[in-house]
C-alpha cells in the first residue's frame, strides 16, 4: 500500500493541475504495469499546455490531452522503377522488298551496301531476299510492327546506329548467334536492329529506326545508290517499300 501511495504522489506532479491520479487496483502483470506507465507518460506531456482553468476536467479535456501527445507515424513506400520494355520475337518469314520506284535490293559485297538497284531481265538473280522477324510491342499498337530484318542465306542483318558527331546511319551487322534477338530490351543496344513497319496500303509500308524515332529507311532519287536513312518526309528520298511475302 506504502508503494502504491509513492507512486500516485510520484506521477501526481508530472499532472496537469486539477487532474488527479486513482489507482483502483493493483496491477498483478507486467503488461499492466507498462500500459500504466505509458499512459502516464503521455498524461505528463500536458505540462507543454496551458495550464486548466477550471478543475472541471471532462472526457474531451482528456481526449485531447491525450491525442496532442500522440506522434505521429509516417509510412513510406518506395516507388519501384519501371522495368524497361521487352520485345519479343513470334515468328519469322522472308519477303521480297523493293522502293517505290520498283527498284530491288541488292547486296554490294565489297561495301558491304544494299542498293536500290533497277533490275533488267536475267539480272533478277541479283536481288535479295529478307527474313522479316516479327515482335510484340510491350506496348501493342495497330498502327506499327517491329520488326528484325536480316539478309537470306547470311547472318547479316540490317541496323540503324549514330557514330558520334554523326546523323543515324543504316549498317549491315554479322549476327553470329541469332538467338540473342529473341528477346530485346527497350534500354538494350541490340534495339538498333529493330525497325518499325507500318502499313500505309496494300503491301505498302514505312520502316521507321525503333532506336531513332523520326529516321526511316530509305532510297536515293538516282539508281543504284546505297539504302540508308533519312528524315520523315525528306526531301529526294523515297521511304515507301512494297514487302510481299514469299510462299
Amino acid at each position: 500500500m506504502e508503494a502504491q501511495m509513492n507512486m500516485r504522489d510520484l506521477w501526481s506532479l508530472k499532472l496537469p493541475e486539477g487532474l488527479d491520479l486513482q489507482v483502483s487496483r493493483h496491477p498483478v502483470t507486467l503488461r499492466g504495469v507498462v500500459n500504466l506507465i505509458v499512459a502516464l507518460e503521455r498524461l505528463g506531456g500536458a505540462a507543454r499546455h496551458p495550464p486548466v482553468l477550471s478543475t472541471d476536467f471532462r472526457d474531451e479535456n482528456l481526449l485531447s490531452v491525450m491525442l496532442d501527445s500522440i506522434v505521429e507515424e509516417q509510412v513510406v513506400l518506395e516507388r519501384c522503377a519501371a522495368p524497361p520494355p521487352l520485345f519479343s520475337r513470334t515468328e519469322q518469314h522472308q519477303c521480297s522488298v523493293s522502293d517505290s520506284q520498283k527498284r530491288s535490293l541488292v547486296l554490294l559485297q565489297s561495301s558491304m551496301e544494299l542498293h536500290a538497284v533497277m533490275l533488267q531481265g536475267g539480272s533478277a538473280n541479283r536481288r535479295v531476299l529478307l527474313n522479316m522477324s516479327t515482335y510484340v510491342h510491350p506496348v501493342p499498337s495497330t498502327e506499327a510492327r517491329p520488326v528484325a530484318l536480316g539478309i537470306k542465306d547470311t547472318s547479316l542483318y540490317l541496323s540503324c546506329h549514330q557514330d558520334e558527331g554523326e546523323d543515324p546511319a543504316l549498317h549491315l551487322e554479322v549476327v553470329e548467334d541469332k538467338a540473342v534477338l529473341q528477346s530485346i530490351g527497350g534500354d538494350s543496344e541490340l534495339l538498333r536492329f529493330l525497325f518499325y513497319k507500318q502499313d500505309s496500303g496494300v503491301n505498302l509500308s514505312t520502316l521507321a529506326s525503333a532506336r531513332f524515332p523520326g529516321w526511316f529507311i530509305s532510297t536515293a532519287q538516282q539508281d543504284d545508290r546505297p539504302v540508308a536513312m533519312s528524315r520523315e518526309a525528306a526531301a529526294q528520298r523515297h521511304q515507301t517499300f512494297s514487302i510481299q511475302r514469299q510462299i
